[in-house]
Order: structure tokens, then sequence, then C-alpha cells
């Protein structure tokens, strides 16, 4: 790793003594989804805010922001957070439990992007990634690296996996929850992300 990337990797290690890995809320009535499309050196972000219990969308925004970092794997907070962040002080609603589009604590240094966001903002978060960075998937499909138990894989309908891990003021059991009640029957992606993934793609394709 390069020397100038030293200091994001000891806020990291800060960040992860931080994180809140059990559940600060007991009803969750609303859901924010946000993920990012990139067209050369644009990052093109979408918010969705979807009821829980209808998924019934409630908002929608989006923002064109500049690139400023390219993707380091263990590092993806450098390329995602700013466009993460400007898109959600741009939300007119309020929600009560955000998901992303990558790692929690399922991380070498138990900080990924939903970490560092959620404990930005200071809401219980859920990361849900398409690729594993690290771990060992168990029989029960729980996900173990360095003997602790710090994600969850989901298989649904024998498509891709997606990898759930604890944010910031969330357990695991109530995040696995919440992923599965929002995912739709012929999708393995929950409902606010893949609004969000879709949004995102056609936003950067109008710019």
């Amino acid at each position: 790793m390069k020397d100038n990337y030293t200091a994001i990797i000891e806020l990291q290690k800060e960040f992860a003594m931080r994180v809140i890995t059990y559940d600060y809320l007991n009803n969750v009535d609303t859901v924010c989804g946000i993920d990012v499309s990139y067209k050369e050196l644009n990052a093109f972000c979408s918010a969705v805010i979807v009821n829980k219990s209808t998924l019934e969308l409630i908002e929608i925004a989006n923002e064109k922001s500049i690139v400023t970092y390219p993707y380091i794997p263990g590092l993806f907070m450098l390329k995602e957070a700013k466009p993460l962040l400007k898109i959600l002080r741009l939300l007119k609603n309020s929600f009560d439990v955000l998901l992303i589009d990558g790692h929690g604590i399922l991380h070498p240094r138990k900080c990924g992007l939903a970490c560092y966001i959620g404990i930005i903002i200071d809401k219980p978060t859920i990361g849900v990634a398409k690729n594993l960075l690290c771990g060992l998937i168990l029989e029960n499909n729980y996900i173990e690296y360095n003997k602790e138990i710090l994600g969850y894989r989901i298989r649904k309908n024998n498509k891709k996996d997606i990898y759930v891990s604890v944010g910031h003021k969330i357990s695991l059991e109530t995040a696995v929850s919440i992923v599965i009640n929002l995912t739709k029957k012929n999708e393995y992606i929950p409902e606010p992300l893949r609004i969000a993934d879709t949004n995102s793609k056609k936003y950067s394709n109008l710019k």
C-alpha cells in the first residue's frame, strides 16, 4: 500500500472501534438505498427511500460528482464516500436505515464503506456487497474472518450471492432480516439498492 494511504488506513482502524453492532432502533419504517454509477471521471449517485412494508417509493434524488480517487481494494471509501455523503444531504425526507452497496465490518480492518458512512451520518447502516472481500463462508452461510463472524451470505433463486454485514447501529441478524424482506421474489438485490443502481445508470446515460 502506498505511504500516502497510511492516514486513511489509520482512520479506518479508529472508526472500526466506534462501530455499534447492536440494534439502535426498535421499529424500521423507511429504508434508504444509495448507489453510484461511473462514466469517465464522473460519479452519478442515486438515493432512494422506500416504505419498508410496502416498498412504495417515497423519494428519489440524483447527483453528479467528480471522481477524485481510483478504486483501491479495502479503501472503497476513498472513491465513494464523497458522492454518497453529498446525495444524502440532498434528501428531503428522513429514513430509519441506510443500505450501501459495499461492505461494513466484513472488511480486513473491520471498517468498510458502510461503517464509514454510518458513523459519519450517525444512523443504522447495512453493507450489502456483491463481491466477497475477505473471510470464509461457513456451511450455515455466516462469514468468518480472523475467528469472528462478520457477515452473512444470502443466495436466492440460485442467482448471484450478496454479502451482508453491519455498517453501524444494527445487529447482523436484523440486517440480514431487513435485506431479505426488502428483496422481491425474482430479484437478489434489496429493492432500495436495486432501484438506486438502475436509476444511477439511467442518470449517467442522460449526461
